[in-house]
């Protein structure tokens, strides 16, 4: 291993400790070759079902009639997802982007949308409405939005949920990944139970998943358990580091419709919309997205081995189940935060010459630092790191499209922090 990384400059202790962390997570690296293997025999099995060509590669261009391509990855999603339909479009922007247009696509004046994991992220803010600015969102409208508490452990109170579920709202709504809480992820389990819970108490109620961060980490999906609606980002897991922008939106053939016609107009719905030539890598990246998703989970287990045998506090620590692809590390100070984006930077493919500083991001309350040397731009697929400038002053470290490369990444974190005196290796 000391020949491996020779040319990185890592120090013999930092080297050694990293022989014993990989040692120690070899039970946890093999499960996650596991279940990417089932992943990805179930996406070439939809593949083959759908009858995928040559010809569904090539691009429309004006208003995207008859695009054979887009309509045949939109079964192949559904497929997979154990979806009634699907709708995967490059011209979604983001995961926020395909999550607003779900939301406003189902919801209506006087409707009442629960989040029943705690509040969302915070670029959902602006969408609900919960900055009070009147900026078109979702509380302009008339929705009404209410909220279950996580218990004090950072676990879903079904019981709570069970409340609201009786009084018939129009819309339970459940992140899956952690955002920048520090509660664990939601696994599809949990999901599954939540959604027992509504559909026996309200016919009425939808079951929303944002779904960032956890596609293919597990073998089942929230589509497959009983939610009624997903949606996901293409920079993230099911975009397998191909896609250069979009998202999507799986579930219910109804609602994926009412979704179509807030996308892009009453009436056309699916109908519309020029694929201009992304097919080829939209089909690509989901092919490849579970063995990518697996190389993005091994990263993450290394560098909660790695920083646990250094005196960190991970999340999830290196041998529990996980449902996403992040993973969060304690470093407890400003100056450990910024040290560790400067190393996953600095070993990053692209810019790694680039240091990170905090900045003003758009929909964030906090200064947020960020690391990403990424082929995409703010591909968390791909290695990157980043976190809000707030006490305790946690990563959030996610992606890693090659697991022997994206260990130099966590690599250089750790030396950054040796070398800056923050942590004895």
């Amino acid at each position: 291993m000391t020949q491996l990384f020779r040319p990185f400059s890592f120090s013999q202790e930092l080297i050694e400790r990293a022989q014993l962390a990989e040692q120690r997570a070899q039970q946890a690296l093999c499960g996650i070759g596991q279940t990417a293997a089932y992943n990805s025999r179930k996406v070439l099995h939809a593949f083959m079902q759908q009858g995928v060509s040559e010809r569904h590669f090539l691009g429309t261009t004006g208003y995207g009639y008859d695009d054979s391509g887009r309509d045949t990855l939109d079964r192949v999603y559904a497929q997979v997802f154990g979806a009634e339909d699907a709708m995967v479009r490059h011209f979604m922007l983001s995961g926020t982007h395909a999550l607003t247009v779900a939301l406003f696509g189902v919801l209506r004046p006087g409707d009442v949308m629960v989040s029943v994991a705690g509040k969302p992220y915070d670029t959902l803010d602006g969408v609900i409405g919960l900055n009070g600015v009147k900026n078109g969102s979702l509380a302009d409208f008339g929705v009404h939005y209410e909220q279950v508490d996580l218990l004090e452990d950072g676990t879903l109170d079904f019981d709570g949920i069970t409340e609201a579920a009786r009084r018939a709202p129009r819309m339970i709504y459940l992140q899956r990944s952690r955002g920048y809480e520090r509660r664990p992820s939601i696994s599809v389990a949990e999901i599954e139970t939540v959604c027992k819970i509504v559909h026996r108490l309200s016919d009425r109620t939808i079951v929303m998943v944002d779904n960032c961060y956890g596609e293919f980490v597990e073998t089942r999906e929230p589509t497959e358990v009983g939610a009624d609606l997903m949606a996901g980002s293409l920079i993230k897991n099911p975009g397998g580091s191909m896609a250069e922008s979009g998202g999507y939106i799986a579930g219910r053939a109804d609602l994926v419709e009412l979704c179509a016609y807030r996308l892009t107009s009453p009436g056309l719905g699916k109908e519309v919309g020029a694929s201009l030539n992304q097919n080829r890598n939209l089909y690509r990246g989901f092919f490849f997205a579970p063995h990518i998703t697996g190389e993005a989970l091994k990263t993450a287990v290394f560098a909660a081995a790695l920083f646990e045998e250094l005196g960190f506090a991970c999340s999830p620590r290196y041998c529990e189940p996980r449902t996403d692809i992040v993973e969060q590390i304690v470093l407890g100070s400003p100056a450990g935060l910024k040290a560790f984006c400067e190393g996953i930077q600095a070993g990053s493919p692209i810019d790694s010459f680039v240091v990170p500083q905090e900045w003003d991001m758009p929909g964030y309350q906090d200064q947020v630092i960020m690391a990403a040397g990424a082929f995409v731009q703010g591909s968390s697929i791909e290695l990157s790191a980043d976190g809000p400038m707030r006490a305790p002053y946690i990563a959030f470290m996610q992606g890693g499209i090659v697991y022997d490369t994206a260990q130099i990444g966590v690599l250089m974190a750790a030396q950054r922090l040796a070398d800056e005196g923050l942590v004895t290796l």
